[in-house]
């Protein structure tokens, strides 16, 4: 073959792939739902869950507190718990019942029982005082909010003790705080100083918006076309050959134009429209997005091809969600995790997408120290590339195989008919 014949055939490639590419954003401009999901949906939900969680802390809890105790170590002890900003001690009740009511009642979200025991056994010295905290679970936030408080109050009081029980001992306020507290130490929240829920939810959240709109538009496009029966966007097409190579460069090609914008919109301007942590350079953002969006789309194809109903993505989407967000490890340790999801985890674009993307924004990473994270999308970018390529290679085959049988026959029949 000359060098005309190669560049002709390379044009060819070009001409083919870049047809492929105009034809699938055609699909998806006119497939109302499709764009619903990829525009409203993905350029929506980013907002709607910073809306949701632009407090990002919550702070004067209402609370009740039922004093059986009614001594000045009770009252001292209500009284540093008001004191706190993460609750306010909003009720006093007389008895549990009247506390439980405003609870069903919504009034308030947490209670803080005191027993009639309580000022005696902590003088006693032999035996360890007891309260009782009771929490609103409706929400994480306000279940944080109430033991917290309580936890830094009792942990401040409970020094106190010590120190005055060291005093009456006739050893100095310096020597009780030194045997208190042998090894000071401060804490300090690192990447989160606030405690914000929002900080700690929503960037994840954004990186997993892109990946499960992307993943359920491929998916509804892929359904229609198996119930329509278009083989040219499932396999290559018979009339006019299409390579497997550029029937899935063409596809992919359409869908990451179409999300480098809508993921750009979600993962960088939102971010600083709303005050999240945005210590990256949003260059290496961009360069971040690149492997995560191929892995996305051509994972999705992958899934999408086992499709034969245009509702089956969104079934898919809703239950998935959830798993993709909790095997991921943001909001559970991974070494705390069973082993088993570790691995499932591994598999997903979704997962070290969202590790790199809160290690460069939340905590400065550059996309040097994210290497990793961003090695192993382009890894997993190859893979479900290379499982696409053999998928389509091996239906088309079967197709073309149950085509030609078609064809026979219909020429067995043909023959028969002119024998006759």
């Amino acid at each position: 073959m000359n060098i005309q014949s190669y560049i002709d055939s390379f044009f060819k490639r070009i001409v083919d792939t870049w047809g492929v590419f105009v034809l699938e954003l055609r699909r998806v401009f006119r497939d109302s739902g499709v764009v619903l999901i990829f525009f409203v949906a993905g350029l929506a939900y980013p907002i709607l869950y910073n809306l949701i969680y632009y407090r990002n802390v919550v702070q004067q809890v209402p609370v009740a507190v039922v004093d059986m105790s009614g001594s000045p170590e009770s009252r001292e002890f209500i009284f540093r718990y008001d004191a706190t900003a993460e609750v306010e001690v909003k009720y006093a009740c007389t008895s549990m019942a009247e506390a439980e009511q405003l609870l069903k009642e919504q009034k308030i979200h947490g209670i803080l029982y005191i027993p009639a025991d309580y000022a005696a056994v902590l003088h006693g010295g032999l035996e360890t005082a007891h309260l009782s905290l009771y929490c609103d679970m409706s929400s994480f936030l306000y279940m944080k909010n109430v033991y917290l408080a309580a936890n830094m109050v009792m942990l401040d009081y409970m020094n106190r003790i010590q120190v005055d029980r060291y005093e009456a001992m006739n050893v100095g306020e310096q020597m009780s705080w030194a045997l208190v507290q042998s090894v000071p130490y401060e804490a300090v929240n690192l990447f989160n100083p606030t405690g914000g829920y929002g900080t700690f939810l929503v960037l994840p959240i954004l990186v997993l918006i892109v990946h499960q709109t992307l993943f359920f538009g491929i998916n509804m496009l892929q359904g229609t076309a198996r119930e329509e029966n278009k083989e040219v966007f499932i396999l290559p097409g018979r009339k006019r050959r299409y390579s497997v190579f550029r029937l899935l460069l063409g596809r992919g090609a359409a869908y990451f134009v179409l999300y480098m914008a809508i993921g750009a919109f979600g993962m960088i301007l939102v971010p600083r429209w709303f005050d999240l942590p945005c210590m990256a350079v949003v260059g290496d953002i961009l360069r971040f997005m690149v492997p995560f969006l191929l892995a996305t789309i051509y994972f999705s194809i992958f899934f999408a091809s086992f499709q034969k109903e245009r509702e089956t993505g969104m079934v898919t989407m809703l239950f998935s969600s959830l798993i993709f967000f909790f095997v991921s490890g943001v909001s559970w340790p991974l070494e705390s995790m069973n082993p088993i999801w570790k691995w499932l985890g591994g598999w997903l674009p979704s997962t070290w997408g969202m590790h790199g993307y809160v290690h460069m924004q939340s905590m400065g990473a550059s996309l040097t120290a994210t290497s990793h994270e961003y090695y192993m999308l382009w890894l997993l970018a190859a893979f479900y590339f290379l499982a696409c390529v053999v998928l389509y290679a091996v239906r088309a085959r079967m197709h073309d195989a149950a085509a030609r049988r078609q064809d026979s026959l219909r020429l067995k029949h043909l023959k028969e008919r002119l024998t006759v």
